[in-house]
């Protein structure tokens, strides 16, 4: 049995994600057959991820705030704290903070065969997007 030692919480990339979101690795694979990866994240209002996929699917459990997540047909999703979502394998999708609140989500997925595969990151999504506005 081991104490995990502390992480620095980390910013995450522009290239990825758009205004402030933060990450705080909770459990991560110690050994080649593990594939667990549990992390909080936070987001500031308005904050958001870009399009991406996971090759094994993902589950969000929002702890604080409101959470919204977009799917490829325009719809989106608000999800409150104490509520999970499940995104299927390679669906295509994006989650943020709602405007005006922060949110916190503990994310849950696996690794890929192929690590490197287990997100696929695509294009950031537009204001557009994330306000409802685009067409299905």
């Amino acid at each position: 049995m081991n104490i995990e030692p502390s992480t620095p919480t980390t910013k995450n990339p522009p290239e990825q994600f758009a205004g402030g979101v933060w990450l705080d690795p909770i459990a991560l694979p110690h050994e080649a057959d593990q594939r667990m990866t549990v992390a909080t994240v936070r987001f500031a209002p308005g904050a958001r991820t870009a399009w991406h996929s996971h090759a094994r699917g993902q589950y969000l459990r929002v702890t604080q705030g409101v959470a919204r997540f977009g799917g490829r047909d325009g719809t989106i999703i608000e999800v409150h704290a104490g509520e999970t979502l499940y995104t299927p394998p390679g669906e295509e999708h994006w989650h943020a903070a709602a405007p005006g609140c922060f949110m916190e989500h503990i994310a849950m997925l696996e690794s890929a065969d192929d690590p490197a595969t287990t997100t696929t990151w695509l294009e950031h999504i537009t204001d557009a997007e994330y306000n409802g506005d685009s067409p299905a």
